[in-house]
């Protein structure tokens, strides 16, 4: 384990290993492509540093990135690059290696959180916040096309 280096710093050595693992698990993947003004690499260290700054926007977050870290990145740049289909099967194969690391570095530490478990042990588990998780198409909405909470639909809970 690196137990001596910074978290940014065990950041980056774990998005390089998962992106070389991600480039050697395909022959001649479809999605390595060189691109100068924003690396893969570099995409996927902005993508986590925005999922732990605390800031309002991808536009602030750029802002606050530049403030910080000195990095001047076009907002047209990182915006397109957020719908690159491309760089979405590169985050899918670096997703793969990442979690096959972060699985090597959890055995060899001799962490299992679902060891109490043993009936999950045939499944794969997965966690998501639920912003991927859409509601049953029979809910009702309200006029902001939200889905309602059973207290908020007419009629539902009155005797």
């Amino acid at each position: 384990m690196l137990k001596d280096l910074p978290l940014s710093e065990h950041i980056h050595q774990h998005c390089n290993e998962s992106m070389e693992r991600a480039l050697l698990a395909e022959r001649h993947p479809l999605w390595a492509r060189s691109c100068p003004e924003l690396k893969d690499i570099d995409f996927i260290r902005l993508g986590l540093l925005r999922c732990i700054s605390v800031v309002d926007s991808g536009r602030h977050f750029l802002q606050t990135n530049e403030q910080i870290y000195g990095q001047l990145l076009p907002h047209s740049t990182y915006f397109k690059s957020l719908k690159s289909h491309r760089r979405t099967s590169m985050l899918e194969a670096f997703e793969q290696q990442s979690y096959h690391l972060h699985s090597e570095t959890l055995l060899s530490q001799g962490i299992d959180y679902l060891e109490a478990f043993p009936e999950l042990d045939e499944y794969t588990i997965e966690a998501a916040d639920g912003h991927f998780i859409d509601h049953a198409r029979h809910t009702e909405r309200n006029s902001n096309r939200r889905a309602m909470l059973p207290h908020e639909i007419p009629g539902l809970l009155s005797p």
